[in-house]
């Protein structure tokens, strides 16, 4: 139970970080998040690419759950990588962050 409110806490104050950005940096109905999995040196890279980025660090048992909730609630499809990972897997590879940036955005 504490798990579950635990991943809904973390998701409504991430879309609330995603919403409020979006409407400071004037996104339009077409402009959208791309939200990405990434270690620190990705998130990194990511930001220094983008502006603006949203990232938020999660604990490693709880970011597949985060992640697919987010993209659930923004109506984003998950693709054949995302949909493919599982807990281990996200261990495995060291993930601990989720990364939205809108590609139409670099930084300049």
């Amino acid at each position: 139970m504490v798990k579950e409110q635990s991943i809904e806490n973390q998701t409504k104050m991430y879309l609330y970080d995603l919403m409020n950005t979006a409407k400071e940096h004037g996104f339009k109905a077409e402009d959208n998040w791309e939200l990405s999995m990434v270690t620190d040196i990705e998130r990194q890279k990511i930001q220094k690419d983008y502006y603006p980025t949203i990232a938020t660090k999660v604990i490693p048992e709880f970011l597949l759950q985060v992640f697919n909730l987010t993209k659930v609630r923004l109506n984003q499809s998950l693709n054949k990588i995302e949909g493919s990972l599982n807990s281990r897997s996200v261990v495995n590879s060291e993930l601990s962050y989720i990364v939205a940036f809108n590609p139409k955005r670099p930084r300049t």
